[in-house]
C-alpha cells in the first residue's frame, strides 16, 4: 500500500472556535485521509475566540495529530476602548457617523500597530517551534490559512528555512482588498507595510488559494499562483433537510451581520408588506440566528416589522443548520461596492444544501449571483432593487400559502466538502 503524504495545517481557528472561520479546514482535514494525505494541525494553545461552539469538537478525529504553542494577544487592551471586546476580536467595528472616540481610537490602533492583525505576536514563537518540529518530522506540504493573515507571515519564514517544502497560502478572505480595509484609518506607512507583506506572500507561496473566482483572478494579477476552491457543505446537511411546510412563512438570516452588510432595502420592503398586507403580517416571521449588530436590531425595532422578528441569538452549528432547514427563504448579504463582487460567504453553501430558496444582496454582478443562477437556488439583488424585491417576496409568499413550494436546486454536488477536498489534493 502506497504510504500517505503528510501535510501541516497552520491555523488560528479550530474547535471549540465557532463561526465560519473554523469550518473550511476542519472539513478539509476530515476528508484529506480519503485522498492519501495525513494532516497535522498546528494551533494556539490559549486562543481568544469571539465565538465558541463545543459541538464542533465532535468532528475532530481522535487520531488527528494536533500540536500547540501559547499565544499572547493584546485584546485585554480593548477593554480600555469599550466593554464589549468580542466585536473587536471578530473583526467587527462601528463604521457609523456617530462613532465614539473610543471606537475611532481602537480602529486606528488595530490597523496601524497590529500589522497585519493582533495575532502577529504568535508569529515569532510559532516559527521557532515549527523550525525544530519540521526538522524532526518529514512533511510534504504545509498550509497557512487567514485571516488572521499573521498565519501567512509564519509561512514566509518557514519557506525561507525549508524552500523545498510546498507552501499553500489559503485566503478565506482577501487581505488589502477586503471591504473594511479602507475603514482601518491606516497611515501611509502602515498601508504600505500591509501591501508589501501581502505581495511577498503572493510571490513566495507555491499555491495561493482563494474562496471565490474573482479573488483568484485578482490574486493572479498580483503575481500569485492562485486557484479558486470555494467553501462548501457537508453531505449530512443535505441528508437531514426538512421538507414539510412550516407554520409561518419564515425568512432567516444565519450568522454574523454587521453594519457594512446591512440590507436596509429588505427591511423597508418587509415593513411595507406587513403594513399593507394583513395575510403577510399574520403569517410572516423574520428570524435571526447568530450575532446581529445592535444598531440593525434597533432600526428594525422602530418599525412595524418588530412584531414579526424572532432573534434566537447564537446557536451551535448543528442547531443553526436545523433552523435553516425550518425556513422558507434564506438571506445572505455582501458588501455593496463592486470590489466585493468576489466575496462568497461560506454560509451560502449550507444554504444550498437545504434546497431552500436564497435571497442575496450585494454588487449587481458577483460570484454569488453566478452560483445562484448556476444552481437555480434563488435570486440576487442590488441594494436599491426594492420594487423587484417586493415582487419576488410576494411571489414566494403566495407559493408558500398555496403549498406549491418545492426544491428547484441543481448542480450543487460540486460544492460538497468531500469533492472540494478531492480538488485540493489534485492541486497538491
Amino acid at each position: 500500500m502506497k504510504p500517505k503524504k503528510k501535510i501541516l495545517i497552520i491555523t488560528y481557528y479550530w474547535p471549540p472556535a465557532g463561526g465560519p472561520g473554523v469550518q473550511r479546514w476542519l472539513k478539509f482535514v476530515k476528508y484529506l485521509p480519503d485522498f492519501g494525505w495525513n494532516p497535522t494541525v498546528f494551533i494556539p494553545e490559549n486562543p481568544s475566540y469571539p465565538i465558541i461552539d463545543e459541538t464542533l469538537t465532535k468532528e475532530v478525529s481522535d487520531d488527528l495529530d494536533i500540536i500547540k504553542t501559547k499565544i499572547w494577544e493584546p485584546y485585554q487592551l480593548a477593554e480600555i476602548f469599550g466593554k464589549d471586546n468580542k466585536k473587536f476580536k471578530a473583526g467587527q467595528f462601528d463604521v457609523g457617523k456617530n462613532q465614539s472616540w473610543k471606537s475611532k481610537l481602537s480602529i486606528w490602533v488595530r490597523g496601524n500597530f497590529f500589522i497585519p492583525d493582533a495575532r502577529v505576536f504568535w508569529v515569532k514563537p510559532s516559527v521557532e517551534y515549527l523550525k525544530t518540529y519540521l526538522k524532526e518530522n518529514q512533511f510534504d506540504a504545509f498550509v497557512t490559512t487567514g485571516p488572521p493573515h499573521s498565519m501567512h507571515l509564519i509561512g514566509l519564514e518557514l519557506k525561507k528555512e525549508f524552500p523545498s517544502l510546498k507552501w499553500i497560502a489559503d485566503f478565506r478572505d482577501p487581505w488589502t482588498e477586503i471591504s473594511y480595509y479602507k475603514h482601518l484609518k491606516l497611515t501611509k506607512s502602515a498601508d504600505q507595510k500591509h501591501g508589501n507583506l501581502e505581495q511577498k506572500v503572493f510571490e513566495t507561496a507555491d499555491i495561493t488559494l482563494a474562496t471565490s473566482f474573482a479573488d483568484a483572478e485578482n490574486f493572479r494579477k498580483k503575481r500569485a499562483n492562485a486557484f479558486c476552491i470555494t467553501n462548501g457543505f457537508d453531505q449530512y446537511v443535505v441528508d437531514e433537510k426538512i421538507e414539510q411546510k412550516s407554520s409561518t412563512f419564515t425568512l432567516s438570516y444565519i450568522g454574523v451581520l454587521e453594519q457594512l452588510r446591512n440590507p436596509k432595502a429588505l427591511w423597508n420592503v418587509l415593513n411595507e408588506l406587513v403594513s399593507e398586507n394583513e395575510d403577510f403580517k399574520n403569517d410572516f416571521q423574520l428570524k435571526f440566528v447568530g450575532r446581529i449588530d445592535d444598531k440593525i436590531l434597533n432600526e428594525i425595532e422602530q418599525t412595524s416589522l418588530r412584531n414579526s422578528m424572532n432573534n434566537l441569538g447564537y446557536l451551535s452549528h448543528s442547531e443553526a443548520n436545523l433552523e435553516m432547514a425550518n425556513s422558507d427563504l434564506l438571506l445572505i448579504t455582501n458588501f455593496p461596492d463592486d470590489s466585493s463582487k468576489g466575496i462568497i460567504p461560506g454560509k451560502i453553501f449550507e444554504y444550498l444544501a437545504t434546497g431552500k430558496q436564497i435571497i442575496s444582496f450585494g454588487p449587481k454582478e458577483s460570484d454569488v449571483k453566478k452560483i445562484l443562477e448556476e444552481t437555480n437556488a434563488g435570486k440576487h439583488f442590488a441594494y436599491d432593487d426594492e420594487s423587484e424585491l417586493k415582487m419576488f417576496l410576494l411571489q414566494k409568499f403566495e407559493e408558500w400559502k398555496s403549498g406549491t413550494t418545492h426544491s428547484q436546486t441543481q448542480n450543487i454536488k460540486q460544492f460538497s466538502r468531500r469533492n472540494l477536498t478531492k480538488k485540493l489534493t489534485e492541486l497538491l
